[in-house]
């Protein structure tokens, strides 16, 4: 990469320079990283341990809290770290290394997304070629294609980014290595390689987008003609939780890194930073459980079988 040999460094976006601040920046960012450990942590295990959840959709929800937790794990101890220790550091190689994970991570799980909104749509418009659709071989074969997706999109942005020269400096106006403020510190025109890169990918994300929306137009058209409540309940607590997730991640992911660069400052940045690569994370087992009663009765046996090994 030709920028290797003039940098050995960048400094990231500072949350404060007040000591008092930056402690209140680490024990947030403490609560929020503790508590998407705990609850991706709670859903893999009861996913893993418990019989009746070993079907597709949760197959993917396991899938999916794996790729939360190395998102979160990507960005925030390192942020959490400068602010304890008073400092913006982080090193050429280390910015390669983080972009590269959370892009792979980050696009892994968009088309894990797109994998869970076909799985509901077999499920609830076409069950009775459900079985044969959705097997075991093939659930596995999809989460294999979205986890290699999210490494070939990652390996091409991260080199594509770092291959081109950078001279405006190491300052990052980010808390983490993001291609946006990267592309920032490119020499006049050269970053447009990279530009229309992110807008050819931005394309393919938006198509499966709509793809994700027709599906459920099509699933919630079927669920209304559904005779029975409990059974549109159970349709709708399955669904709306996806639905709501898709949407908090697609529409901050796509302002943060589309957006005209008229409306780009520190602040701004930062709020959409943290609404798509930290929020989700943490809420997301949150709102896949609480509206699930498979999910929460397996979760209160796993803890009460916790509770008991401590007696």
């Amino acid at each position: 990469m030709s920028n290797r040999s003039s940098l050995s460094e960048f400094l990231l976006l500072a949350f404060t320079d007040t000591q008092d601040l930056q402690l209140l920046h680490f024990s947030l960012f403490l609560g929020i990283y503790l508590a998407a450990l705990l609850g991706n942590g709670f859903i893999i295990t009861a996913v893993a341990c418990d019989h009746p959840l070993h079907t597709p959709i949760y197959f993917f929800l396991l899938n999916l809290s794996l790729l939360d937790l190395g998102t979160i794990s990507t960005t925030v101890p390192k942020s959490m770290a400068n602010s304890l220790w008073d400092t913006r550091a982080i090193s050429y190689s280390g910015c390669v290394a983080q972009m590269f994970l959370f892009l792979f991570l980050l696009g892994g799980e968009y088309c894990l997304l797109i994998v869970m909104a076909y799985e509901h749509y077999i499920a609830i418009c076409t069950p009775l070629h459900y079985s044969t659709l959705m097997d075991s071989r093939a659930c596995a074969k999809m989460a294999a294609a979205a986890w290699a997706s999210g490494f070939l999109h990652a390996l091409l942005h991260t080199a594509n980014t770092f291959s081109i020269p950078l001279c405006q400096g190491n300052t990052v106006d980010q808390f983490f290595c993001e291609i946006p403020q990267i592309l920032k510190l490119s020499c006049s025109h050269s970053y447009l390689r990279e530009v229309g890169l992110l807008v050819v990918s931005a394309c393919l994300f938006f198509g499966c987008f709509i793809f994700i929306v027709v599906s459920y137009v099509q699933i919630f058209t079927t669920v209304l003609r559904i005779p029975s409540e409990q059974g549109r309940h159970k349709a709708f607590s399955m669904c709306l939780p996806h639905l709501t997730m898709v949407s908090l991640f697609v529409s901050t992911a796509f302002f943060a890194y589309l957006k005209p660069l008229s409306l780009s400052f520190p602040a701004l940045d930062l709020v959409v930073a943290v609404l798509y690569s930290v929020v989700p994370p943490a809420v997301k087992p949150l709102i896949y459980s609480m509206r699930n009663k498979e999910l929460k009765d397996a979760l209160r046996k796993l803890i009460q079988w916790v509770q008991c090994q401590h007696q």
